[in-house]
């Protein structure tokens, strides 16, 4: 066993442990996930709910959507989460694997700095130079440009950037590579990139905390751990040269850009959508729940997903997911039927 697959395995034990009520168990109606901290907020919310209303008890930990990946791939969980949608060589790893979108959200671009105004406004270049290591300070003049009626104090920017394989990353790292050539030919998209400057943490929670101690700090997180932490985060120019932050309206206005659904549930992009929704933010992604299609578990996830795509998008607008488009909804519920016993 490698040093990479014990270190996943040490973490998703930790996670669960910590996640786990005392005395758990597994029994047939218990579900066991790991992965994406992006959408965890949200599955927390779900768990009480889907034990009171199907009578499963699911567990999750939130190790990063890499490590989700890792632990459905080897069979360690019932079911792993991931933004980062599965490429074909890791949908031949995990043999005969599903995966479905059931939330969809933003990564904020969350700063700090007492002198800082909220929502500075930020177009995908200036982004994608402050992640190059290019702009260093908030009084660039490149910011400055941006920002010409609001006041910014000279300050050094850190970066601050997730140190696992995370699908927050491959959302940021996708959208950066979609607006800047210079990032598209450098670090490029993915779970993990060669980060050109910055320090790393692990996880969603890892890169809050960084931040909360960090004068002039800037990292990518998704809104509902922003919202948490109120945090002061930009406004993004979205194609059709609008400033958006991403609250609701122009979270489900990017999603509305989606207008079908590839059969195999494919990666859905939305990152930098069409100008023909003014109102979308540019950053947004969907999360997926990636299944086996045989498993013992069968009956339960199929309930549990089922739930997950209709009841449960209620509980998602107060942690700023916005319900699924009409279109995602039925596809996903369509590839139910292909999970069996």
């Amino acid at each position: 066993m490698s040093r990479r697959t014990l270190a996943v395995l040490g973490a998703l034990a930790l996670a669960l442990l910590l996640v786990a009520p005392a005395g758990a168990k597994s029994n047939a109606g218990s579900l066991t996930g790991a992965g994406s901290s992006f959408v965890s907020k949200l599955v927390q919310t779900w768990t009480p709910k889907v034990d009171r209303d199907l009578g499963i008890k699911v567990t999750y930990g939130p190790i990063g959507s890499g490590g989700g990946i890792n632990a459905i791939t080897s069979r360690t969980v019932d079911f792993g989460a991931s933004d980062a949608p599965l490429t074909p060589d890791q949908f031949a790893a995990c043999k005969g694997c599903v995966q479905i979108p059931w939330a969809l959200s933003a990564t904020s671009i969350a700063y700090r700095g007492d002198a800082l105004p909220n929502h500075i406004h930020l177009t995908g270049k200036v982004l994608a130079d402050i992640f190059l290591g290019k702009i260093k300070n908030w009084k660039d003049p490149a910011i400055k440009k941006l920002n010409a009626c609001k006041s910014l104090p000279s300050l050094a920017i850190t970066v601050i950037h997730r140190s696992d394989n995370s699908g927050t990353t491959y959302n940021l790292t996708e959208y950066l590579t979609r607006v800047s050539g210079q990032w598209k030919s450098g670090p490029g998209k993915g779970v993990a990139v060669d980060w050109p400057t910055g320090v790393g943490a692990r996880g969603s929670s890892g890169v809050s905390a960084a931040l909360s101690q960090t004068n002039g700090g800037l990292t990518y997180v998704d809104v509902a751990f922003s919202l948490a932490n109120h945090f002061k985060f930009a406004a993004v120019q979205n194609r059709a040269g609008k400033f958006q932050i991403p609250g609701l309206n122009s979270i489900k206005a990017a999603g509305a850009t989606i207008l079908r659904v590839a059969p195999n549930n494919g990666g859905i992009s939305i990152v930098d959508p069409s100008k023909r929704q003014p109102l979308a933010y540019p950053i947004c992604t969907f999360t997926y729940v990636i299944v086996p299609k045989q498993t013992g578990k069968a009956a339960e996830l199929k309930k549990f997903i089922r739930w997950a795509l209709t009841k449960g998008q209620v509980d998602g607008p107060r942690l700023l997911f916005s319900p699924l488009p009409k279109v995602v909804l039925k596809a996903g519920l369509k590839s139910l039927p292909s999970i069996h016993s």
